[in-house]
């Protein structure tokens, strides 16, 4: 689904846990070191991913989407063939 396909809401729910993303990406610390983020503020980043994941699957089965639709490359191998049928061919009695 492109961007233009989705809603505003969709469109920001996604832009919203991109970013927060980052910013725990970039507070991270190396192992080992003090984490700059209380605990508070840990569980509170946690939640607003799951709040965000429970909006997004609320709104793609609104719109009758399935929720684990996952991504594929066309060069990916598949794990089914297709099979061609043919009709058998009639007896001449």
């Amino acid at each position: 689904m492109t961007d233009r396909e989705l809603s505003k809401e969709q469109r920001i729910l996604r832009v919203l846990r991109k970013v927060l993303a980052n910013i725990v990406k970039d507070a991270t610390p190396a192992p080992g070191t003090p984490h700059p983020l209380s605990e508070s503020t840990i569980h509170d980043i946690r939640d607003l991913f799951g709040l965000i994941a429970e909006r997004e699957a609320e709104l793609a089965a609104e719109a009758g989407l399935e929720i684990n639709e996952k991504p594929y490359y066309t060069d990916q191998p598949r794990n089914s063939a297709p099979v061609t049928l043919h009709k058998p061919k009639k007896k001449l009695n």
